[in-house]
């Protein structure tokens, strides 16, 4: 209670200073009364319910921790949730640990043209609720602590975040979005200069001088500070999304395009209709940003149900794909005719699209690293060994990708790809769209699809077959639960097969940095399980690998797939208590 009062005095958010007072009113009438008090609704989970001061206890127990994901969390009062103290505790301490990288930094805007000006923030924003408040926030603590802040000039995509900071030469980024998490979440994402995501230790540092920010009436916050940018970063964007494509290559594809509520819609549209393609049909029920999300139960276009509307209008339109972004349109997701379903299309793995990218970039002779997360297919890494190609695994997550020494293509699994790292250091689902829509327009020229490419990597490499099991809680605890047992008592075999070896990635497993994660081997096939970094999910990564060398089998070793990874999901829900 002393601790939400504290809060409560300080809170500049009228909204969410009322949440709290609220709570605390509710919390004190219930220890006048504890038997007649109401319960208070909780928010941890949708319809749950508890008393207001077991509320308060989890929302004053800890804090929002800063992590390589930056902050990400439900919007409401309090050090556990994404707030404007949180947000502004946040920014104070990202613009103490680049003066101290800085050295003296003079206070005041400076003169961008000095050698000796201070360090530049770039901050964007997406549609979701709060985050144009979050963003002014952070400009005004910037330029308060004698930094210059730059902001982008609308709700944008993250990618064009990414790239406006390495155009501008700036010295750190943010970017204020949630991605594809539920509507009531929002989030933090900060980039250094070279225009890639913190990691450890800049995350471990940058969270020690959030700890060390004192009451906030100290943070200095100007009122408007802060410079918006112009069109003209956008445009400089879209120019550069151009330069994916080869100059010769075809344009013919028709697409129906998503943008799920979220902000990729203008900028898509625009990059295929400046690259010469047939201008996307845009699912008018989705197309304006809505932070509400209000026809999507998840606005993840990999969640069952997300793309319902997208192939209803495919079934009018009949276009060769249909293509979505996530909200902040870092995320790619593709789908293509099937007369077998009854909505007539089928959305392609994440693994797929990744390989479909990578051979069309092989293809085109492209040369530099070819990359993937370690819980993606090993397709990709068959596919660059066979080109003569270097290729590395890194940990999950983009904010590693694209730290790859001479990096020329990246993905994970999540629907992420990047295509032009020189451009855009992060997942980029403009560029992604743009390309596949390049490989799609060459394969119909010749009378092919995007399938019969898919068959031709498995009648090459072998069939790469991948699956997920994900399985979300309510209580955190249930996640460390399966992990210890997984631990103390491993699987020794899984659908059949012998576990070859069992690697715990706590102790950094073939080069890569330790993190929390369990990788079992099999002769045909691999499974790794780790805790979601944004979501209070458990999940675990299943592959399977059928050799095929006739095209007539290809039907046969699908099957055989399916019914391994069903094996395996079963045996490791078994493991792990699932």
């Amino acid at each position: 209670m002393a601790a939400a009062r504290a809060w409560l005095a300080e809170d500049p958010d009228p909204a969410t200073r009322a949440e709290l007072a609220g709570l605390i009113g509710a919390a004190e009438a219930e220890a006048a009364d504890p038997g007649g008090a109401p319960d208070r609704p909780g928010t941890a989970e949708e319809g749950t319910a508890r008393p207001a001061r077991a509320e308060l206890a989890a929302r004053f127990s800890g804090t929002l921790e800063f992590g390589t994901a930056g902050l990400r969390g439900e919007l409401g009062a309090g050090p556990t949730r994404m707030n404007r103290v949180v947000v502004i505790r946040a920014a104070a301490g990202l613009a103490a640990y680049l003066r101290d990288r800085a050295g003296k930094v003079p206070e005041g805007p400076g003169n961008r043209d000095d050698r000796n000006a201070p360090p530049t923030v770039v901050i964007g924003w997406d549609a979701r609720h709060m985050s144009e408040r979050f963003a002014r926030d952070t400009a005004a603590v910037v330029v308060g602590a004698g930094l210059r802040a730059v902001l982008l000039p609308r709700p944008l995509p993250t990618p064009v975040l990414a790239f406006a900071i390495r155009r501008l030469g700036a010295a750190a980024g943010v970017m204020v979005t949630a991605s594809h998490n539920p509507p009531r979440d929002n989030g933090y994402k900060v980039y250094l200069g070279d225009g890639s995501q913190i990691v450890p230790p800049a995350d471990a540092d940058i969270a020690a001088r959030i700890a060390g920010v004192g009451p906030l009436a100290g943070v200095p916050r100007p009122e408007g500070a802060g410079e918006m940018l112009g069109e003209e970063i956008v445009e400089a964007y879209l120019e550069r999304a151009g330069t994916v494509l080869a100059p010769d290559s075809p344009r013919g594809i028709r697409v129906v395009y998503t943008p799920l509520h979220g902000v990729g819609g203008p900028v898509v549209v625009e990059a295929f209709r400046r690259a010469g393609f047939p201008e996307p049909v845009v699912v008018a029920e989705q197309a304006e940003p809505d932070p509400d999300f209000p026809t999507v139960a998840f606005p993840n276009p990999e969640e069952p149900g997300a793309m319902d509307l997208a192939f209803a209008t495919a079934r009018r339109e009949r276009p060769d794909l249909v293509i979505a972004s996530d909200p902040d349109a870092d995320r790619c997701a593709v789908a293509v005719p099937d007369a077998s379903r009854e909505e007539g299309w089928r959305m392609l793995r994440g693994d797929e699209v990744g390989a479909l990218l990578a051979a069309h970039l092989i293809r085109r002779g492209a040369g530099g690293t070819l990359a993937a997360s370690v819980v993606s297919s090993s397709l990709v890494e068959r596919m660059a060994r066979a080109a003569g190609l270097p290729f590395r695994y890194t940990l999950t997550g983009f904010k590693w990708l694209s730290r790859v020494e001479g990096l020329r293509y990246g993905y994970e699994e999540a629907l992420g790809y990047c295509v032009d790292p020189e451009g855009v250091r992060d997942k980029d689902g403009v560029t992604a769209a743009l390309a596949i829509a390049e490989l799609a327009s060459g394969l119909k020229e010749a009378g092919r699809g995007l399938t019969d490419l898919l068959d031709d990597l498995a009648l090459e490499h072998g069939l790469h077959a991948t699956d997920q099991l994900s399985v979300r809680v309510a209580d955190l605890s249930l996640i460390g639960s399966a992990m210890t047992r997984l631990r103390e008592t491993p699987p020794t075999t899984l659908a059949g097969s012998p576990v070859e070896r069992a690697a715990d990635l706590r102790d950094g497993v073939d080069g890569l940095p330790p993190t929390d994660g369990l990788r079992y081997d099999l002769a045909d096939g691999r499974v790794i399980v780790r805790p979601s970094g944004t979501e209070p999910k458990l999940k675990c990564y299943l592959e399977v690998v059928v050799p095929v060398t006739e095209r007539e089998g290809l039907p046969a070793a699908r099957a055989e797939a399916g019914r391994r990874l069903t094996a395996l999901r079963g045996d490791l829900a078994e493991a792990a208590g699932l």
